[in-house]
């Protein structure tokens, strides 16, 4: 009998599925860090996130490359050894050689990616010269690393300043967000979320959706930051203060989180049945 409630037990924190796609509950930062895999180290990252020491052989490495995209921006390359791009376990334990990426422009962090390329926007960026870096971690969110360092690659990257008519001297246009009538229009459903202070108002919680529907997020946050969609990839850029919103067709079944990359809240849970 002890055996079959242990047993039961175990089952009910897993689930019939396995583990749940999302990475940690509403109203939390991410999971602590966990698995064997290296040594932990005391140090960690600026938003605190540990280092993961690993052996020099056979370690993750990184390289970033850029090039102008033909209409905005930069494309953006990321050339890993020894690494694959987890998504679908993002939040679980810490796996040999696996985990995502976190993209800096000048030491700050603007984008979480969980493949080789990333389209970084002109708007991003302002004129000058700055430095990208890329740096990888484990499912867990530690840092993997190598002799003390985090394991990572930089670029350099040269921003035209406006020409007369505002915009870049490549031509670009930055995109503008839509009205929010336009976004309510459009949407089977519209979820209106305000950052303030570090917190999220109203409290985070699921939105039961039927697939094929189409959602609005409509989000205001009193700092920059940018909203990401786990499960669908999507983002979408929160200037300071402005609302802005992001219409997604929920085409895909399961529970998918939305969080702030910068201050790594969660807004709302997506249950796409």
């Amino acid at each position: 009998m002890l055996a079959l409630a242990l047993l039961l037990a175990g089952g009910a924190a897993t689930g019939c599925g396995g583990r749940a796609t999302t990475h940690h509950k509403p109203g939390t930062s991410h999971e602590q860090a966990s698995g064997n895999v290296g040594t932990l180290l005391t140090t960690g990252d600026s938003a605190g996130h540990k280092l993961r020491e690993v052996p020099s052989q056979g370690a993750p490495e990184v390289q970033l490359a850029l090039r102008p995209d033909s209409e905005d921006g930069w494309n953006l390359q990321l050339s890993v050894k020894n690494f694959r791009f987890t998504p679908d376990s993002t939040g679980g334990a810490a796996l040999p050689g696996g985990g995502h990426a976190h993209l800096e422009l000048d030491g700050r962090k603007i984008a979480r990616l969980y493949g080789p390329w990333f389209h970084l926007s002109a708007a991003q960026v302002p004129d000058g010269a700055h430095t990208l870096t890329v740096r990888l971690y484990a499912d867990d969110h530690t840092v993997w690393a190598v002799s003390g360092k985090p394991v990572e690659g930089t670029a350099q990257l040269t921003a035209p300043a406006p020409d007369a008519s505002g915009g870049h001297s490549h031509g670009e246009v930055p995109p503008q967000p839509p009205t929010p009538g336009q976004s309510h229009a459009q949407a089977d459903r519209t979820v209106t979320i305000d950052v303030r202070d570090g917190k999220v108002s109203p409290a985070p919680a699921r939105t039961e959706l039927r697939r094929g529907e189409r959602v609005a997020l409509r989000v205001t946050s009193d700092r920059a930051d940018t909203l990401h969609v786990h499960g669908y990839d999507k983002e979408l850029a929160l200037p300071a203060g402005q609302e802005a919103t992001l219409i997604l067709t929920a085409d895909r079944t399961g529970l998918f989180e939305v969080e702030t990359h910068e201050s790594s809240l969660v807004l709302t849970q997506l249950l796409v049945r």
